[in-house]
């Protein structure tokens, strides 16, 4: 961690509630770099700010590791491209942690849309997810010695330490520079969660929409519409508690389903009559550890697992889609094959973002 007090705060944690562990003798490193060149590793699980984590875990592929990345997988469309190239040049094992694709009650669900249960989808419904700030101008502050601030700045802008940024878990995640509004009911924070399920119940994870238009006046949290070139129309409807925070509402001309993370309903309710229980969420989220362990099956197989580099890039595109369409304040259109927006220099422009000096996206072999 670029924070040695991350590292502290994490031991102290891990001495009491695991002390057989050892969790003393482990080394500690600021720089992962150091890391590999020391380390005989297999794997790395990446729980990085959003603006680092893709430069990572293509350094760890390159590395020759396999790869568990936690949501939202990138900050950039661009990034993720260089992830799904990564992946394959190097045979990686990756997975992105949306691991609601481990869920067997959701995956259920998810198979009957996919495999027409409710006839042919038309509309998805899923939440008007808060979107993403400029960022403002924070004094700069007296950095703390057991910080690397450049480290952690990353690719962007070296500005002033503040800790409206650093230490905090959360409030990075709402500004511009290093996210796409990743806070809790955020476009890449529980949105992430549920385009996600959406692509694999739509039986999309190697496309994404081709259309993204407004449905109400430009600004950060307006509502928004997506559709795929085969048809069906996500939009992006009502608000936290009025509906699955972390899933989606699938409208067919026989019925509907709604899938929450654990938890899926239908109509007529018939539909889920064998669907799997809920699993246990305590005493740790066994939705977490089911995917965790999804991973690391798959690597000992060397298949693919649940959720590889190219299903949460594609993923995670959905959330640039909204994010650039709000910004811009216009209706967009876009070739996914291409994976470019069709006539629109500007909107192309942001699918990348300038990187600082150091912290360039490398060539993959």
């Amino acid at each position: 961690d670029c924070d040695l007090r991350q590292i502290e705060s994490f031991n102290k944690w891990m001495q009491e509630k695991r002390p057989e562990i050892g969790i003393d003798k482990i080394a500690r490193y600021q720089d992962y770099h150091e890391m590999f060149d020391k380390e005989n590793l297999d794997a790395v699980i990446i729980a990085t700010t959003t603006h680092a984590r893709a430069l990572v875990c293509l350094d760890s592929m390159m590395a020759g590791l396999d790869v568990y990345a936690e949501k939202p997988l990138t900050l950039t469309i661009e990034e993720g491209q260089y992830l799904m190239r990564a992946e394959k040049a190097y045979g990686t094992v990756f997975q992105t942690g949306t691991q609601q694709r481990s869920v067997p009650a959701d995956n259920y669900a998810s198979d009957l849309v996919k495999n027409g249960a409710i006839g042919k989808i038309h509309t998805v419904l899923a939440p008007n997810y808060l979107g993403v700030q400029p960022r403002p101008d924070f004094p700069g502050e007296p950095c703390p010695e057991e910080l690397n601030w450049d480290m952690w700045c990353n690719q962007t802008d070296l500005i002033p330490y503040t800790s409206k940024l650093h230490p905090s878990l959360s409030k990075w995640g709402l500004w511009r520079p290093y996210d796409g509004a990743g806070q809790s009911f955020g476009v890449t924070g529980w949105g992430a969660h549920a385009f996600d399920q959406v692509q694999r119940a739509l039986g999309t994870d190697h496309t994404t929409p081709s259309e993204i238009w407004l449905e109400e006046d430009p600004g950060p949290n307006a509502k928004v519409s997506l559709r795929y070139e085969d048809g069906p129309v996500m939009k992006l409807e009502y608000g936290m508690n009025e509906g699955p925070g972390l899933g989606a509402i699938f409208v067919g001309d026989k019925g509907r389903i709604e899938i929450e993370r654990n938890i899926v309903k239908s109509d007529p309710p018939e539909l889920l009559k064998d669907a799997p229980p809920p699993s246990d969420p305590s005493p740790v989220s066994s939705v977490a550890v089911m995917h965790l362990q999804n991973w690391i099956d798959c690597m000992r197989s060397r298949e693919k697992p649940n959720a590889s580099a190219e299903i949460g890039h594609h993923s995670s595109v959905i959330c640039h889609q909204i994010n650039i369409c709000r910004e811009l304040g216009r209706n967009l259109k876009w070739d996914p094959v291409k994976e470019e927006f069709i006539g629109d220099e500007e909107a192309n422009a942001l699918r990348s973002r300038p990187r600082r000096k150091g912290y360039e996206l490398p060539e993959i072999a």
